[in-house]
């Protein structure tokens, strides 16, 4: 077993070709060997057989010519008799001797040029009712086929001829024969040799070069000329439309793009080829074909790639490859290193979430894990930090890509700090008009508290000119009132003046009520003035959203002045008929706070309420307004995660309604 498992294993290291060839040889080989086993035996069996015939046929000849001398007792005509037939043509090779006994077995006549051999004269008896007897005797040391064929006359044995046959020259003949034999038969071998030596290089030739090939590609070398036969000499990609145009689809690879590119077809394309044939030639065309189609497709990757890299290096913005696993930065192109301040040898292998700490909530942690996420994400205004920990502020769009067989996210972020600059510029630009607007009623607020504080002072110098006591109990609750005009009045100046700060980009969790009360606290005395009242139904125990105190009451003011506009629009403060009212209401609704501010006014025609969000679009007149109001209180409300839309009809007053998400 092990022999076998030894010649089966350097069988099994033969090249295609041995294996082909030595299959072949093997078989003609041992059908031959069978062939001449078997030629063999029938030639041996069928001469030795024919010569029997021929001996016996010489034994009955001289057996029925023979009786007569016999019978005559003419033994020099039977001697020369015998001596005739064993010499005549061929037969003294074949003929060792011929001897005739009679019926008590003494020799009468014999061929023999020596002494009769005594033990050969009762070798070989005929037994009774036999017609022949053939026996294989030996003779002083030689081989002999001894034919005894009785002599009769009539129904009576009268004698016995005996033909002995030399099986040396019976064995130099069947030698001959065989030698002959063998000689065809190597002379067939010698030819299937030849024939199964070419038509083994013809079968595997293609095979050859497809392993040559093959090599060449794993090596690269995508360039080799793919010769298979001999029109493939004149195989030039360049000639190819679709290799020299990469945005050009080919008719027998892109299949996909069959239908757009039929006016495009090669209607003698040489460099795909499909032949009937035997499987070689088939494979060798598919294996063409193949190659064809990498050199296609690997030119149109490389010109991508290519493409693509020049993007990545040359864009605007900076871009970033995050592995998704450990949000490690396995790339960045050069602008990344420009705006953040670092080293390419520094970002390689920093955590991308180091570079801002609302980047795992707000965008990495939707690709977290092995499997990342799908499809892209876009994050506007996130807080990031340059080297020296400099804060600015940044757009991200984030999309899931594979990178070098992992998943990863290729991240564009775009500064976006001067932006917000300036938007927080108009902004502060618009509460100091505001402001301005509201002057009157702030000063009417504050009027109030200064005046009690002025009556309570004045009451008690009164009493002191008069040289009057107070009663402790009057002396207590004076001083109580104007302490808390007091705060009343501080109260109004921080509220002003949180409202007129810049305000900041950082979030916090708020209760929603808190800025619509500061808001209030501001515009409702004026408001009231205007014959315009408030109808609160502010809900209690609200979730809080992550939000910025001061930027929310920027919302709410502009929402409650475009309310008031729209009511003296509709109606005059001195028609006290008219409804001039203004509806706040908040609850929680799912997932979130909804807040909805109603007004009693003209209400927004169809045509108008798609527009009013675009910035610097108005409806008042000249110098009523600069159309920034409603366009800062989208920005802000969709920075926060929130949606807002209107509920409108001309003639019946507007709803906004503004829904904000709660933390977690």
């Amino acid at each position: 077993m092990s022999l076998l498992r030894d010649s089966l294993k350097r069988y099994g290291g033969l090249s295609l070709k041995n294996k082909i060839f030595g299959s072949i040889l093997a078989v003609v080989l041992l059908i031959s060997v069978a062939i001449a086993f078997v030629a063999r035996y029938i030639l041996v069996s069928s001469l030795t057989s024919e010569l029997e015939m021929r001996g016996s046929a010489v034994a009955h000849s001289i057996a029925e010519r023979g009786s007569t001398f016999m019978l005559d007792k003419k033994y020099p005509q039977l001697l020369s008799l015998i001596f005739d037939e064993a010499r005549l043509h061929e037969r003294k090779h074949l003929i060792s001797y011929i001897f005739i006994t009679d019926q008590g077995g003494e020799v009468l006549a014999h061929t023999l040029v020596r002494p009769f051999p005594s033990e050969l004269r009762l070798a070989n008896q005929v037994p009774q009712n036999e017609n022949r007897s053939v026996r294989l005797v030996t003779v002083e040391n030689e081989s002999i086929h001894d034919i005894a064929v009785p002599i009769k006359e009539g129904l009576y044995r009268i004698g016995t001829v005996h033909v002995g046959l030399s099986k040396s020259h019976i064995d130099s003949l069947i030698s001959k024969l065989r030698l002959t034999f063998l000689g065809f038969i190597s002379a067939i071998i010698g030819i299937i040799f030849f024939l199964s030596n070419r038509i083994t290089q013809y079968i595997t030739r293609p095979i050859s070069k497809l392993t040559r090939i093959s090599d060449e590609l794993s090596r690269g070398n995508f360039d080799i000329s793919l010769d298979f036969q001999e029109d493939d000499q004149n195989w030039r990609p360049a000639e190819c439309p679709a290799y020299v145009n990469t945005e050009m689809p080919c008719w027998h690879f892109d299949q996909s793009a069959r239908q757009a590119a039929t006016h495009r077809t090669c209607k003698n394309c040489v460099f795909y080829r499909k032949r009937s044939g035997d499987e070689v030639v088939q494979l060798g065309d598919s294996f063409r074909n193949m190659v064809w189609s990498i050199k296609l497709y690997r030119r149109r990757l490389r010109e991508s790639e290519e493409k693509y890299r020049s993007l990545f290096d040359s864009g605007p913005d900076p871009v970033f490859v995050v592995d998704c696993e450990n949000f490690q930065i396995v790339d960045v192109n050069p602008r990344a290193l420009e705006l953040y301040g670092y080293d390419k040898d520094e970002l390689l292998g920093m955590s991308y979430l180091a570079l801002g700490p609302e980047n795992r909530s707000d965008c990495l942690i939707t690709y977290e894990g092995k499997g990342g996420g799908s499809g892209c994400l876009y994050h506007p205004k996130v807080l990031h930090y340059k080297k020296g920990a400099k804060p600015f502020y940044v757009n991200v769009h984030a999309c899931p890509i594979s990178y070098r067989g992992r998943h990863a996210i290729i991240i564009a972020v775009t500064d976006i700090t001067e932006m917000i600059e300036k938007d927080a510029q108009v902004i502060q630009a618009g509460k100091m008009k505001s402001l301005g607007e509201m002057s009157a009623g702030i000063a009417h607020e504050l009027n109030q508290p200064l005046n009690a504080i002025k009556m309570g002072s004045e009451f008690l110098a009164l009493m002191e000119e008069q040289g009057r006591s107070v009663s402790p109990e009057q002396f207590h609750q004076v001083v109580l009132e104007i302490s808390a005009q007091v705060d009343r009045a501080a109260e109004i100046i921080n509220t002003l003046r949180a409202f007129g700060r810049k305000a900041e980009m950082l979030k916090e969790r708020i209760d929603v009520n808190k800025p619509i009360g500061s808001v209030l606290t501001i515009v409702r005395r004026q408001f009231e003035l205007d014959n315009i009242r408030f109808n609160l139904d502010l809900g209690q125990n609200l979730p809080t959203i992550l939000a910025q105190d001061n930027r929310l009451q920027q919302v709410f003011f502009n929402l409650l002045t475009n309310a008031r506009d729209a009511i003296n629009e509709a109606s005059q403060a001195s028609d006290m008929d008219a409804e001039r009212a203004i509806g706040l209401r908040t609850c929680a609704e799912g997932g979130g706070v909804g807040v909805e501010i109603s007004d009693t006014g003209v209400g927004i025609p169809d045509d108008v309420r798609d527009k009013i969000f675009e910035p610097f679009f108005t409806t008042k007149e000249t110098g009523q307004g600069m159309g920034l109001g409603l366009a800062i209180t989208y920005g802000i409300v969709r920075d926060y995660g929130g949606q807002i839309r209107i509920d409108s009809e001309p003639g019946k007053g507007t709803t906004f309604h503004l829904f904000f998400p709660q933390t977690h």
